[in-house]
């Protein structure tokens, strides 16, 4: 069975955190030798500006560094970027510690099993639909999309009304 976290839980959110490749992505890198290619989903692009818009900093957590994931944060403003070989609770801590936040305060997105240290700490840890079954195991919600597919906005509008503030957003940005 899926889990379903309710809007209590979605209304404690006070940072979005989340994997980037299997989770903003589909998973899939083109490499030519030069460069790297990634897909992003350009509405889940969108949730984490909403999120942004109603005061929810936002932060991306990968072990890998990626001109790729670099470049498409810079263009939605992320406001913590994280790419490096370490432990992602290092990160998180980090993150947290800078966002004066804890780790209840957090909601965090993944899909494999590397993120497991990290899903156990956070207030709402978030497995997207095509997520490894160790991450479905510990995942308060899973999404009905798959990473790279809409599964952030689908949580990003979930956070959004949870927090009463989804009539708000639709006014200031239609």
């Amino acid at each position: 069975m899926r889990p379903i976290a309710t809007t209590a839980q979605f209304k404690c959110v006070k940072i979005f955190l989340a994997d980037v490749d299997g989770v903003l992505t589909n998973a899939t890198v083109f490499m030519n030798g030069r460069n790297e290619y990634k897909q992003f989903n350009i509405q889940d692009g969108m949730g984490l500006r909403l999120l942004q818009h109603i005061g929810i900093p936002v932060g991306w957590v990968s072990n890998r560094s990626s001109a790729a994931t670099t470049a498409r944060a810079k263009e939605l403003k992320v406001d913590y970027l994280w790419q490096k070989s370490k432990p992602k609770v290092e990160a998180v801590a980090s993150i947290l510690k800078k966002a004066k936040l804890d780790w209840d305060d957090a909601c965090f997105m993944s899909d494999d099993i590397n993120d497991l240290a990290v899903l156990s700490r956070v207030g709402l840890p978030i497995a997207v639909a095509n997520a490894r079954q160790e991450v479905i195991t510990v995942a308060k919600h899973m999404t009905k999309a798959e990473g790279g597919q809409g599964a952030v906005r689908e949580v990003c509008d979930k956070i959004v009304q949870a927090h009463g503030k989804w009539s708000h957003v639709i006014c200031e940005l239609s």
